[in-house]
Order: structure tokens, then sequence, then C-alpha cells
């Protein structure tokens, strides 16, 4: 496979895969309630990844441990029992997905004084227009009749929050250890959470029925292994703006999910903020052609020594860091749905 596919092909997957939580959460909660669908979510992807880990022998330091719970109790924890509660309250999975997409503009807002990431003009800007993009889409769904109740829609907005929060605390103490080893924790903590909460509130009993079933393994192979894997893997090779403006494609690829699954129309409004998204994504992620020059130069001198290549700091020089995490061993961690 050619090395220039790899990064369109992360990025695709984790669209098509963080898309399929929202799927999931509306799948499962026509079976069971949200505490019940995520207690064997978790249940059975913990116990699938400690085997794992138990036959390849992996190990972890104390602080590693540590941060990956942290960010199991915030990035599945807070993020998914918000998205799974919206569902069952009757938000669609569509106008959950733009909710928590808001996630990019917090995120990318604070990596700036938290992380010191660069952020260039466009980047803000394309950010900006996906903001526009996502409040096309609400608002045109908060008028539809029959939408769920308004504090409905404040769950998605808190998982996104909570999401935030573990994607800077992720590139801010960037815990080591591979990503099955770092899934594996942060589901043990999910597992341990939602069991609890399950328990607690006399939901823990699976329904007897093939679909929640289904569900149960749609979250565990396609939102939790695809999803969680992909997220932490691009974090750690784009940073936060860009991984984040590719959640503001999650929306409409969400839209088309339901609308094939449950044949959930698309109106004038999703239609319209779906192409607003599009735009925003290219603002951030398309290369800019006037800098082109200057980094083709940086790379022929630091060829040929006649210059001390890309400064610290620039396009160039990012590409090269995380080249070099990559090539470490996948130094990704792992952390909608």
């Amino acid at each position: 496979m050619p090395r220039s596919l790899v990064p369109a092909l992360l990025a695709a997957g984790l669209v098509v895969m963080w898309s399929s939580g929202f799927v999931g959460a509306e799948l499962g909660t026509r079976q069971a309630p949200a505490t019940t669908l995520l207690a064997w979510r978790f249940l059975v992807v913990a116990g699938v990844l400690a085997a794992w880990c138990l036959y390849r022998g992996a190990r972890m330091s104390g602080r590693d441990l540590a941060l990956h719970a942290a960010l199991g109790v915030l990035a599945q924890g807070g993020y998914l029992y918000g998205v799974v509660a919206a569902a069952q309250t009757g938000v669609a999975a569509g106008t959950s997905a733009l909710v928590a997409s808001l996630q990019p503009l917090v995120a990318t807002a604070l990596a700036v004084p938290l992380l010191g990431e660069r952020v260039r003009f466009r980047q803000v800007a394309g950010l900006v227009v996906g903001l526009g993009g996502v409040g096309l889409v609400v608002g045109s769904e908060l008028l539809r009749p029959g939408s769920a109740p308004w504090w409905g829609y404040a769950l998605p907005f808190g998982a996104m929050l909570s999401l935030v929060a573990a994607t800077l605390l992720e590139r801010r103490a960037r815990p080591g250890g591979s990503v099955v080893a770092a899934l594996a924790v942060q589901c043990a903590v999910s597992a341990v959470l939602f069991t609890g909460l399950a328990a607690a509130t006399g939901t823990l009993a699976p329904p007897a029925t093939a679909g929640f079933w289904a569900a149960v393994a749609w979250v565990v192979v396609l939102s939790t292994l695809g999803g969680y894997g992909l997220y932490w893997a691009n974090l750690a090779r784009f940073g936060v703006a860009r991984v984040s403006a590719l959640l503001y494609l999650t929306p409409p690829t969400t839209l088309v999910w339901t609308w094939v699954m449950f044949r959930e129309s698309m109106g004038v409004g999703a239609l319209a903020g779906t192409a607003v998204c599009a735009v925003a994504v290219a603002l951030v992620l398309l290369p800019s052609g006037s800098r082109a020059g200057p980094r083709v130069l940086r790379r022929a001198r630091a060829r040929t020594g006649t210059g001390a290549g890309a400064r610290p700091g620039s396009e160039a020089g990012t590409g090269a860091q995380a080249g070099a995490q990559a090539g470490a061993g996948a130094r990704a961690r792992a952390g909608r749905g």
C-alpha cells in the first residue's frame, strides 16, 4: 500500500467508525435502556481485550495505567453515556452527532493556550464555518414536530465536553502503551462504571432478543474497537485541530447511516448543513498552495545539507514529529456511540 494513502485511510476510517456509534446508540436503545446497552457493551469488549493482552503479555507502567483509567472515565464513561442517553430520550442519531461535533471548536480553542499547538487562520475559519453547518442541522431538527424534549439536547452537549477533556488530557500527558492495551484499560474502567450503574438502577439484566445482541456486537466491533482505536491513532499522528475537523464529517455520515437503516429523511436544513461542513473540513485539511513551495525548498535543503531543514513548529516539523511517534511503536492511545 502506498504510504501516501495511509493518512487518507486513517481519516476515512475514523469518520465511518465514529459515526457508527450514534447509529449503534439508536439501535441499542430501541431494545433496552441506555445503562443496559453500555454495561454489556463494555463487559464484552473488556473481556476480549483483557484476554488478548494476557495472551500477548502486555505491560504498562503505573502512571500510564492511571492516565488511561482517567481517559476511560472521560472519553467513554462521560461521552458515551451522554450520547446513548440522548438517543433514549428521542434525540435523532444525526442530531446527536451534530451537537457532539461542536467538540472541534472547544478542543482547538483550548489546545492553543493549554498545549501550545499552532493553528493557522484558515483552520480557525474552517472550524467557525463548521459551527455554522452544525447550527443549520440542529436548528432544523429543533423545529421538527415531535422532536425530543429540549433537555435531551443537553446530554450530547455534556458528552462533547467530556470528550474534549479526554482529548486535552491525552495530548498533554501523552500516556504510553499500545492502542490495544490502552483500550483494554479504558474499557475495563467503563465496564466497572456502567455495570455498577446498571445494577444500581435494576437494568443490568439483558433482554433475550437477537436485536439487542446485534446492537452490542455493532458497538463493540465498529464503535469501540474501530472508532476509539482510530480516534487515538489519528490524534497521535495529526494533532487536535485536524482530528477535530474530521469529526465535522461524522454528522452528515451519520445522517446517511440513519437514512439507509431507519429511513430517517434528511431535510433541506440537514443537506445545507452537510455541504457547509464539507467546506469547513476542506478549509482545515487541504494543503495550502502558497506554502507548498517553501516546504519543498526546506526539504531539499535538508537533504543536501545546505539548510537547517524544517524549523520547529512548522508543518514539516510537525509531520516529522508525528512520523517519529508512529514509527516509535504507535504511541497512539486508546480512548462516539
